[in-house]
């Protein structure tokens, strides 16, 4: 099968169909999207070798279950072990022993073919295309943020980033409070929120600090920083930045601000997809633009671009 491989370098590479093992499906990959994550895997992030990619909708062609056979869906990217003390605490994104799709002894989506256990599965509703199919993942990680912090109407908070997360966090966000502002580089990239009556502000404009919710999506080391100036004492820091460098960070600040900073990464699919069976998260405006598989090395140069937002690799 044809498969964009990473080692030291991106290449489109002609490798086996993968094996399912036991519990696992065997899906033929519909699409694909280019995240941050996957941009970072190339610049060293995890150490990864292999197939990359982990927001796809597939077809499933072999499956222990036949009910999945033949069923559009999207997975869970967590394959967890199921017996360490996590999994028995019903904690499977911290399993110890997990592989993770396309970035931690799993390859991923950016292939014909992948492999995921039956368990990790989502149907795809008919009403959801193929290339918004592919926003679910994301969405689900935007949705994490409601899960991990109490957010109501009366709660103002401040996305940092305006790139392909942080639109999503805005807008899910909003759902639950119009006290929301984004914060963003590129006026082109902010306008996509504005169209949809979501505030925000260009990042060299001064922004009110204290707010009581501050979301760190920028993508960068340099986030962390500028959280902790905007938010208030007592407030909470959510991260949702992936980078393969490091941060020197001002320990002072957050204990003496008794700052809440909370990491955040993957999270519930099923609200993420009724979310966009329904259309109340409009993602379609974030494609930049769509490849094919044999175009995928090229797709990676065009997500790395500054004005880029969801590239979509077709198989």
């Amino acid at each position: 099968m044809r498969a964009l491989w990473f080692d030291s370098e991106l290449r489109l590479d002609d490798v086996p169909v993968p094996q399912p093992q036991k519990g696992e499906a065997l899906i033929r990959v519909l699409a694909a999207g280019i995240c941050n994550t996957d941009l970072e895997i190339t610049k060293g992030y995890m150490k990864f070798t292999g197939i990359p990619g982990h927001e796809f909708v597939g077809i499933v062609e072999k499956s222990p279950d036949e009910y999945w056979v033949g069923k559009r869906v999207v997975g869970e990217i967590n394959c967890p072990c199921g017996v360490c003390t996590y999994c028995r605490l019903e904690m499977p994104r911290h399993c110890p022993n997990r592989s993770v799709l396309g970035i931690q002894n799993r390859n991923g989506a950016f292939a014909e073919f992948l492999t995921l256990p039956v368990n990790n599965l989502h149907l795809v509703p008919n009403s959801i295309r193929d290339d918004v199919a592919v926003f679910t993942e994301p969405l689900a990680a935007a949705f994490r943020i409601l899960e991990q912090t109490q957010i109501t109407g009366e709660h103002r908070v401040l996305i940092l980033g305006d790139g392909k997360l942080a639109q999503l966090v805005a807008q899910v966000i909003w759902l639950k409070t119009k006290r929301v502002q984004c914060v963003g580089k590129h006026e082109s990239k902010v306008e996509l929120l504005r169209r949809l009556g979501i505030p925000c502000m260009l990042y060299d404009e001064p922004v009110e600090p204290g707010a009581d919710v501050v979301v760190e999506a920028t993508g960068s080391k340099e986030g962390l920083t500028r959280a902790m100036e905007l938010v208030r004492p007592e407030g909470t820091i959510v991260l949702k930045t992936t980078v393969a460098g490091t941060h020197e960070l001002a320990m002072s600040i957050p204990v003496i601000q008794e700052i809440k900073i909370v990491g955040s990464r993957c999270g519930p699919f099923r609200p993420a997809l009724d979310a966009l069976a329904v259309g109340i998260v409009e993602v379609r405006p974030l494609i930049t633009e769509i490849f094919g598989i044999e175009h995928a090395v090229q797709a990676f140069q065009r997500a790395a671009q500054p004005d880029a937002m969801k590239v979509i690799v077709h198989m």
